[in-house]
């Protein structure tokens, strides 16, 4: 192995073992609380953080829209987190796949064999159900769901997880014989949204959801009976700290519908789920939640902290796989084509559609994992070509002159090569930093964290100003980016190679 070969080795080294330092999870001791991407969960994951804090449980964590059910679930059995609230319909239907998801025995079996526990239920149901307008549905005299099969042209507008799921969009519309093709998923909020405005006919909703009542909503009758019940738990590992484990016991059957709609209402409003969840608990305790709530400054300022450690750590990889991937790519042989190709096949592969496929792959997990490796593959395109460009384009005779200079080829490269491409070199390095910078608000989809977060929460809710929170500071950080790279470019590429502006 030549030299430069070994250092970029021993550099990638070094940078495996950072990415493994950032994903490493929290302490035997701590609990960590996880919850789905909707009001909700993120409520009851609250609820759960302060009952066990009041129960003497020092160090508890929640991680906030961790992302669908595959993913929490996920989490759960890696042992990412201890716990998070769940349905029971969810876990037989979509986690377990049992043939009678009402077997709430079964369910508890089947948790068992994967290590998990299940609270009994906290006390209601959040079932699913379609809505519409009242007004609509009265003007098509639409009050069960076998009334959608005379309406075909009716626009729908369920969520991406509904569509999917077994006991979701697709197996409903075979118990009803329904032929509805006018379908395009969208994000909860957004669909209420636009049921409010007339955009849309049809959506399901969540049975303790407080638009129903604050849009005049009606909820179609199931009257086949094709929703099973969703009784809100908790689940969570058995090695769980068994403190922990009573304490989110002591919350069986102390929710009640009208409780948890009203704690809904409240959280969408507010979007601050930790006072929303502290109401739950008394006058006292909102207080003091409010008293003790992360200012929106701090807030920004721990995110765009993440942010940075996640587009830090990946560039780097990037840099250190990317320069030498570039320099063996700027040799005129078919082998450069094939690594610039590669690098060219990753970039056209959709973002979300990456992170997904990073997160099924074994050993890869949810988190900073895959958010790390999707953001390096997609940084390495402009460092590879800009450096392969760089290098085919110094001139034949300056290659020449480095050869009769008797300089070893490796020395001709590092001395002169390397020198004269410098500045194409940092200018790929650059637009893959700004590049990296916003596609890393993704991050948060996978729970990853960044701020990606604030713009995920803010579209769950259908709140412009939460979004404004991740989305202005991730704009503003890209600019400071390239400001941080021109800067660099003055210090690093010689004085004699930098574009002198054209005068006019």
């Amino acid at each position: 192995m030549n030299r430069p070969a070994a250092l970029c080795l021993s550099r990638l080294r070094v940078s495996i073992l950072l990415l493994a330092s950032l994903c490493l999870p929290a302490s035997a001791a701590d609990v960590v609380v996880g919850s789905k991407k909707f009001v909700e969960s993120y409520v009851l994951a609250e609820i759960a953080k302060r009952q066990m804090e009041t129960k003497g449980i020092a160090s508890v964590t929640h991680q906030l829209g961790l992302g669908a059910t595959g993913i929490v679930w996920g989490k759960l059995k890696n042992g990412e987190i201890g716990t998070y609230p769940e349905y029971t319909a969810t876990v037989g239907e979509e986690i377990l796949k049992l043939a009678d998801s009402k077997n709430i025995a079964a369910i508890e079996a089947g948790l068992k064999k994967e290590g998990i526990g299940m609270t009994a239920p906290l006390g209601f149901d959040n079932n699913y159900a379609l809505v519409m307008k009242r007004s609509r549905a009265q003007e098509l005299g639409i009050k069960r769901t076998s009334d959608l099969a005379q309406h075909s042209d009716l626009q729908v507008g369920p969520t991406a997880e509904f569509f999917n799921r077994k006991d979701g969009w697709k197996g409903l519309t075979v118990r009803y014989a329904l032929n509805l093709s006018n379908v395009a998923t969208l994000e909860h909020s957004i669909g209420y949204a636009k049921l409010n405005a007339g955009q849309i006919d049809l959506m399901e909703c969540y049975t303790t959801d407080p638009e129903i009542a604050e849009y005049d909503l009606i909820v179609l009758e199931d009257d086949k009976g094709f929703f099973p019940r969703y009784q809100a738990v908790f689940l969570y590992r058995l090695d769980m700290p068994a403190e922990a484990i009573a304490a989110l016991k002591g919350l069986e059957g102390k929710i009640s519908q009208e409780e948890m709609i009203r704690l809904n209402g409240l959280g969408r409003n507010s979007a601050n789920y930790a006072v929303t969840a502290a109401s739950f608990f008394g006058k006292e305790a909102t207080a003091q939640a409010t008293q003790q709530s992360e200012s929106t400054l701090g807030y920004i300022l721990r995110l765009t902290a993440r942010h940075l450690q996640l587009v830090g750590i990946s560039l780097g990889l990037a840099i250190l796989v990317g320069v030498p991937l570039g320099i063996r790519a700027g040799r005129p042989d078919a082998f450069s084509q094939v690594i610039l190709s590669a690098a060219g096949i990753v970039q056209t592969i959709p973002s979300l559609a990456l992170l997904a496929f990073l997160v099924a792959v074994p050993y890869i997990g949810q988190g900073a994992t895959p958010a790390i490796i999707a953001l390096f593959l997609y940084s390495l395109l402009p460092i590879v070509r800009n450096t392969a460009t760089g290098l085919q384009e110094i001139p034949p005779s300056l290659r020449e002159s480095a050869a009769a200079l008797g300089l070893e080829p490796a020395a001709q490269l590092r001395k002169v090569f390397l020198p004269m491409a410098s500045r194409t070199i940092l200018a790929g390095i650059k637009t893959s930093a700004i590049i990296n910078v916003g596609t890393a608000t993704l991050a948060a989809f996978v729970g990853a964290g960044g701020l990606g977060e604030p713009i995920q929460s803010g579209i769950s809710i259908n709140q412009p100003n939460i979004i404004l929170q991740g989305a202005i500071p991730a704009a503003v950080l890209a600019i400071l980016v390239q400001f941080a790279f021109d800067l660099l470019d003055r210090l690093v590429i010689p004085a004699g190679l930098r574009l002198k502006r054209q005068e006019y």
